[in-house]
């Protein structure tokens, strides 16, 4: 029984590690799939530009992040294909130990049957026992004559099972090498797009030099739309913020007052020695601002997209365009359908609602946070209403050049730009 203990544990020790990995594996496959989701809109956008203009500067960018999609595509396969080689040695070395385990187990088996052989005969049986030298040795051989009987049986069950556990392992030996050549197989399809599609990068970006004039002047042009509207966000923001300043400072000063009144100090004196708030405090100084602000930044990386399907086609941050123009963008470009309803992702209340540059923008508070909705072409909101999470605002505009559905998203701490997509559910 023992023997039989041992072989339940290391199994056991196999399953583990199997459910671990399949666990892992489950999580790359859902990553891989993701990517190719991401790869076919980005190959979407890039077919449904028109031959006949002139290049953009969007194609540009979706062929790279095209590229890169696909290089990390290769290397979430490659993670794959590790985890299967991994599991495929480690079945080996368990088809390995059950062999091992049952040619020990026929050995034992055999020299079972041939001492049964030996004493098939009940009258050899008889004898073994009469020979006992008092009662108290005949009584033991007895019991271990129906010992060995009933170990006979469970060594013929214990070769059974492990004879069964051998063509699971085997079978599922199987599966994996057929998974793992379908990855492999996968990973060579992507490295031969890739190569072509490095090609036709190479080309795009020889084509867009000849053009980088005209894009300097269409970007120029745009950016300065950009500055301006995000100069008039910052505006209203800090409004927002010197407005609660100024009920914050209206505050101290009432009980910077009543404190002179019982210490018998001057009211300036008691005011300095009043600690000044931040712009974060400031934003938060209600207990309905604080709770506001806590919920908000613990849904970092699990917010929901402002619209029901799209892809990001602009980062924030620092971007190129072309090789010799690089500017900073203080938000996310997302691409989506046409007259794409554009929501709230967060429940809270809109600081400003207004249009510029015949383009739409909403800004919504959420304590020491604030949500920036731009490019929309119809709003369907107005300053100071509270919202819920998920509430329609507006409608996603156009970005008339590339002929494409947009919205422009941002996330602000205080008067502190954030990289928006770290907020958004993946």
């Amino acid at each position: 029984m023992g023997f039989k203990k041992v072989l339940l544990s290391i199994l056991a020790l196999f399953l583990i590690v199997t459910v671990s990995k399949a666990q892992s594996s489950a999580l790359l496959q859902k990553q891989r799939e993701q990517l190719t989701k991401e790869i076919a809109e980005l190959q979407k956008v890039l077919q449904s530009t028109s031959k006949e203009r002139k290049l953009s500067q969007q194609e540009v960018n979706a062929l790279s992040k095209q590229l890169n999609l696909r290089e990390e595509k290769i290397s979430t396969i490659n993670s794959e294909v590790r985890l299967i080689n991994n599991q495929i040695a480690s079945n080996n070395n368990a088809i390995d130990v059950l062999k091992a385990q049952l040619e020990k187990l026929r050995k034992d088996y055999e020299k079972m049957i041939l001492f049964a052989f030996r004493n098939k005969n009940a009258y050899s049986k008889m004898m073994f026992v009469f020979a006992s030298k008092d009662f108290n040795q005949a009584y033991r051989r007895v019991k271990y004559l129906q010992q060995f009987n009933d170990s006979r049986k469970i060594k013929a069950d214990e070769i059974e099972a492990t004879q069964d556990k051998i063509k699971q392992k085997i079978a599922q030996l199987e599966v994996d090498k057929s998974k793992k050549n379908a990855l492999l197989k996968d990973q060579q399809n992507e490295r031969n797009v890739i190569a072509k599609d490095r090609a036709e990068h190479s080309k795009v970006l020889n084509e867009l030099a000849s053009q980088e004039r005209d894009v300097k002047s269409q970007l120029g042009k745009k950016q300065q739309q950009e500055r301006k509207l995000a100069a008039q966000i910052k505006a209203a923001i800090a409004r927002e913020i010197a407005e609660e300043r100024r009920r914050a400072e209206a505050e101290r000063k009432r009980l910077a007052e009543a404190e002179a009144r019982k210490t018998g100090k001057p009211v300036a004196e008691v005011e300095k020695e009043t600690k000044r708030k931040t712009d974060g405090e400031v934003l938060k100084s209600t207990p309905e601002a604080m709770k506001l602000s806590a919920d908000f930044k613990s849904n970092r990386g699990r917010l929901p997209w402002p619209v029901g399907q799209g892809n990001i086609i602009r980062k924030f941050g620092m971007g190129s365009y072309g090789r010799n123009v690089t500017v900073y963008n203080p938000d996310i470009v997302i691409r989506t359908n046409a007259n794409a309803p554009v929501k709230a992702v967060f429940s809270g209340t809109v600081s400003k609602a207004f249009n510029f540059g015949g383009v739409g923008s909403v800004i919504i508070n959420h304590g020491e946070y604030f949500s920036v909705y731009s490019d929309l072409k119809g709003l369907s909101v107005s300053n100071g209403q509270k919202v819920s999470a998920g509430q329609t605002i507006g409608t996603a505009g156009e970005d008339e050049e590339e002929g494409i559905s947009i919205v422009k998203f941002s996330i602000f701490q205080g008067m502190n730009e954030l990289n928006p997509e770290s907020w958004l559910a993946r």
